[in-house]
């Protein structure tokens, strides 16, 4: 069950921090609140002002706006939370849905073009293949490129490191069976 705590008790606990007079753990502790939350309702004043400790309300966030926030957090290499601080939103999870959006091309059709997807549905990132011709490319799809080709890379290190050590495993058990 999620509790909802109103605007004087979270500005209360953002005070409390602000004035040097308790930690995240302490008021954490004392208050029986997630440390993470107070975090976040510091970050949120920080940025907003009360407006950011507002309680949250279902709001529905323009493509363009979702471009901009996207835009924004991969030229500016901020993390879901830095971005769910600077512009307010209500959830880190709405990054990730709407990086997909634009990895999927969703965020760039105009709003009569767009359709909610499936739940769960895979999107695919379209990169140019390797042996395409040279053509200039925007820094957006540069960096777009890059984060593409680092995620890529860090699963296939992962996959190997996997397959090093499975192999180690089987090498190290063949052996205890031979000496038995």
């Amino acid at each position: 069950m999620t509790r909802t705590h109103s605007e004087a008790f979270k500005l209360k606990m953002v005070k409390l921090y602000l004035e040097g007079g308790a930690s995240f753990n302490r008021i954490s502790r004392e208050f029986n609140v997630d440390r993470s939350l107070v975090r976040r309702w510091v970050t949120r004043y920080r940025h907003h002002g009360l407006k950011g400790l507002e309680p949250a309300t279902k709001h529905h966030y323009s493509p363009s706006f979702k471009l901009h926030v996207v835009k924004c957090v991969t030229r500016d290499g901020l993390t879901d939370r830095q971005a769910e601080a600077r512009f307010n939103l209500r959830s880190t999870g709405l990054i990730g849905k709407w990086l997909v959006q634009y990895h999927s091309g969703q965020l760039t059709k105009p709003l009569s073009e767009t359709k909610r997807a499936a739940p769960m549905a895979k999107k695919s990132v379209d990169l140019p293949p390797a042996d395409a011709p040279e053509r200039s490319l925007s820094q957006d799809e540069l960096i777009e490129e890059l984060l593409y080709l680092r995620a890529e890379n860090a699963y296939l290190k992962k996959l190997d490191a996997l397959i090093q050590k499975e192999k180690a495993a089987a090498r190290s058990k063949k052996r205890k069976r031979s000496k038995g």
